[in-house]
Formats: C-alpha cells, structure tokens, sequence
C-alpha cells in the first residue's frame, strides 16, 4: 500500500529517481524502467543513468538544507515491510522548544512536584506571620490566634489516610493536582472570610486538607516513576521543596503585608498555586493516569530491574491489606519515628522564633530573619543527605542498613544540639543559634531514612503507609505545641517546655529505628 507525501516543488523527477528511488526493491510502484520516465533516462551500456542539470543539483543541494518539509513516498512492499526514502518529519522538530522537551517524563513530574511543595510551605507558614496585625486588627486573644493556626492541623491529619489510599486508585499525580487546586483557592479566601471565625477556621482546615494529601501523593508517584537507584535523591528534591518554601515565605511574607497590608500575601500565595495547576496540565500530558509500568533500573543497563515485582496492579484494587500493616514490626517503627520526628519539626516551626525573640534578647526583625536559617541550612543538607544514600547503596550497601544511618543522624543530631542548647554553657546568642540550626538542618537526614522506607518496603501501598504514619505524625502539630505553650505557662523554662520533650522522643526514636525498621520488600497479603 501506498502513502502519498507531497514532494518539494523544486526538485525534478529524474534527480528523484537517481538519489531518492534508485533502491532495488520488489516494490512494484517504483520502477526506474517504467513507461511514465523512460523519456528522463538514458541507457548506455545496458545501465539507465539520469541527467540531471546544474540547476537541479543545485536544487538537490538547497533541499539538503530544509528539514521543515516532509518528501519521498512512503511505500509497503507486499510482505508487509514499510520503505522509507528521503523524509524529513513535518514541523519544528529541530527547535529545542519548549526547552524542558528533550527531558525524561519522570524528572519532569519531579521537578513540578517540588515546585507544588515549595508553594505547600509557602501557604503554611504565611499565617504564622501574617497573624499578628490579623489578630491587631480583629482583637483576638492568644487562645484564639491558636485555634486558627491549629486548625490547619485537624484539616491535615484527617487527609492523610483518604490521600494514601486515593493516591492508590487515581495515582499520585491525579491527586497532587486536587490537592493544590484545594488548598491555593482555600488559602485565596482568607481575607474574605478573615471576619466571621468559623469561616475562617473552615479555610484553614480546606488547607490542610490539601496540603494532607500531597505527601501520600507524591510518595505514590515517586514510586511508581522513580528507580531503587535515585530513589533518595528524588525524594530529598520533592520534600526538600518544604524547606525552600519556609525560607521562601518567611521572606516574602513581611515586605508584602508591609507594603499592601496582610491580605496581599493570601491572595499572592493563592494565585501561586493556581498558575502551577494550570501548567502541570501541560507538563503531565504524556504521563498515563496510572502509571503502571515500571522504570527499568537503569536506563543504560536495559536489562535490570529497580524491584522485582511487576506494578501493572498498581491502579485496580480497592482491598488493602490494613491488618498486615499492622502486623509488621517495620510499620510501627516507621509509625513511631513519624511521630517523634513530627514532635520536635513542629515545636521548633512554632516555637523557635518566641524563644530567639525572649531567650536570646533578639528583637522581632533578629528573629524573624534568624527563623529562616534553619530551613536554608536544610536545603544544604537535603542536598548532601541524598546523594549520600544513594552512593552507599550503589556501592552494595544493604538498602536497610542505608535508611537506619541517615534516620540516626536525623534524631540524634538535634537532639544533641539541644542539649547544648539548654545547658548553660554562658555561650552568646548567635552560637546558640549556630547550634540549633545545624541540629535541625541535619534532621533533614529523614528525607533519605523514614521518608524512603515506605517505598522500600511496599511501591505498591507505599502511598497508604504514608498516609498511615503522617496521620500519627500531624499529631504532634495538634497537642505538641499547646503542651510546649502549657509548660511554658507552668515552668517557665524553654528547657523544660521545647527541648526536653524533643529530646525524649528523638532517642526513643532512634532505638526503635534501630532496633525495628526494616526496608526489605514485604509481600503484604490482603487477608482482611
């Protein structure tokens, strides 16, 4: 069969017949000998050559030189097989644009899923600041400007567990999209229901709803994507996006409220939001809906595999295997390292810039600006961290052996460093700061440790196991930083009421980490 393509006007049909069908071939459209060019050739010695004019090589030389315009005829011999001379694709294929064209799907998807969280941690701490002339201006007390902040929380442990398990059915990148849309318009609102507290509250609980089910969303397409091999590194660019977005708010947040009032800044962040699920649409057009195909464990090497099971059952089931979660002494020793990692993350997140304001003598503008440290320092570490893991299990390092290091390093290094924190050692501010700052830049470590153990163990219920040990984890958000403001009130000591409970859960986690974590796949049979 035959398929016709239009030919460049410029070129004769005797210089087609030389140097375009001049393939010996069984094809019986394409004869050089045939009557309709018998007049073109000349036969000398038994042997048809073509005369082609000056003019005509240089037309053959100039059509060279466009690649814009298809030529040739493409044909199919009689047993099927399809010849193809001189085509050119019809369009701009040699224009590197849009210049992200050239760049594997599943770097793409990664890329825009950190970009989602660097905007999550954007619309999470922009209350923290903008609280302050909101609660000037409405006469809220202290109780209430808590209730607020804390509503987010109740909004974000109840999504945890719905995003896990949704994440599993739709895919992560289904869910990633709703949970942006949610929590941008949601944040959008603020201003307008700013006056009347129970609509305000229902925002902020909107937007934790959406930001609860990005984590167990992007898990899901982390596992479904991404190789054994770059498995740490894709996670620590995905979740290290929350750092960037803390530093990111914190700086955005002042100067905005300063200059347009306090209202700019929910309007702005929100609008951020918006724009990225307007343009993930694009990004993820090629992408199927359920990922179901695996990566093969390294693009060079073919023939490898990054797990062993297939994932072509990653989109059907809505059985889950809870009580085999439950059953395994790995889900809990990620349950309980969720938590504690959680307890000190979000007393620091909450209560570090009162104690740099009160403690240290820093006055607001000091603090402010010294609260940004520690999420800059773990993008440094992020960095670090995840290159690191991924080093030592190229290198044959038991993938275990790999997530209890860092998961150490992550708990025992603020830990320390609040130690020296609380001891009076008569050390000046700003080596206190130092200090805390590279304990809490070094918990970055989990990103590399619990945060890649759920895929390890289970890619397929990798999203639900998330879901399971976030709802634990969003925990302490609720009744950690209320208890740190109690003992506070009650002791009024910053040893006591911050660092002492962090400490205490930050060891106890270590040795359930150590003695109970495992990241060895784990067939979880669906016996509920």
């Amino acid at each position: 069969m035959a398929k016709l393509v239009m030919f460049r006007t410029d070129t004769s049909l005797s210089c087609l017949s030389q140097h375009k069908f001049n393939r010996p071939s069984n094809n019986r459209f394409l004869n050089p000998s045939s009557s309709s060019s018998t007049s073109l050739l000349n036969s000398r010695s038994g042997i048809s050559k073509v005369s082609c004019s000056i003019k005509e090589k240089e037309n053959i030389a100039d059509n060279k030189r466009v690649s814009s315009i298809v030529t040739g005829i493409r044909v199919d011999d009689e047993f099927g097989e399809e010849i193809v001379n001189g085509f050119e694709k019809l369009g701009l294929e040699n224009l590197n644009w849009p210049p992200w064209k050239n760049v594997p799907q599943r770097y793409k998807l990664i890329g825009t899923t950190s970009l989602a969280f660097v905007i999550c941690n954007m619309d999470k701490v922009n209350l923290s600041i903008a609280i302050i002339p909101m609660s000037h201006q409405f006469g809220w007390s202290s109780s209430m400007a808590g209730i607020v902040q804390s509503s987010f929380f109740w909004g974000y442990a109840l999504s945890q567990l719905p995003g896990g398990w949704l994440s599993k059915i739709f895919g992560g990148r289904v869910i990633l999209q709703f949970g942006v849309l949610v929590w941008s318009l949601a944040t959008a609102i603020v201003p307008l229901v700013a006056g009347f507290m129970p609509g305000l509250v229902i925002s902020r609980i909107l937007v934790g709803i959406g930001e609860g089910v990005s984590p167990s969303a992007a898990t899901d397409l982390i596992a479904r994507l991404v190789p054994l091999e770059e498995r740490s590194r894709a996670v620590s660019f995905v979740f290290g996006g929350l750092s960037v977005g803390s530093v990111l708010g914190l700086l955005l947040a002042p100067p905005l409220i300063e200059s347009f009032g306090w209202g700019s800044v929910f309007y702005m962040f929100g609008m951020f939001g918006i724009v990225w699920f307007l343009g993930f649409q694009f990004v993820a057009d090629d992408q199927p809906l359920t990922n179901s195909a695996p990566l093969s464990r390294s693009e060079s090497n073919p023939g490898s595999k990054s797990w062993e099971t297939s994932m072509a059952e990653f989109g059907g089931s809505l059985n889950v295997p809870w009580k085999s979660f439950f059953q395994s002494k790995a889900v809990w020793a990620m349950i309980y390292a969720h938590f504690c990692g959680s307890w000190g993350h979000y007393c620091c997140l909450s209560w570090l810039p009162t104690y740099f304001s009160e403690e240290l003598n820093l006055n607001l503008t000091g603090a402010a600006w010294v609260s940004v440290l520690p999420p800059l320092a773990s993008v440094v570490v992020t960095s670090f961290a995840s290159q690191f893991a991924d080093n030592l299990i190229s290198n044959g390092v038991e993938t275990t052996v790999v997530r209890k290091i860092c998961q150490t390093i992550a708990f025992l290094s603020p830990a320390a460093c609040m130690i020296l924190s609380s001891v009076d050692l008569g050390l000046p501010p700003w080596e206190v700061v130092t200090i805390l700052t590279g304990g809490i830049a070094l918990s970055s470590f989990a990103l590399s440790g619990l945060y890649c153990t759920h895929q390890d163990i289970s890619p397929e219920y990798a999203s639900i196991l998330l879901g399971i040990t976030n709802t634990v984890g969003a925990v302490p958000g609720i009744i950690g930083v209320a208890l740190t403001g109690y003992l506070l009130d009650s002791t009024h000591s910053w040893s006591m009421s911050l660092f002492a409970p962090s400490i205490f859960f930050y060891l106890t986690g270590t040795i359930v980490w150590l003695a109970f974590a495992s990241s060895k796949p784990q067939s979880f049979k669906k016996i509920d």
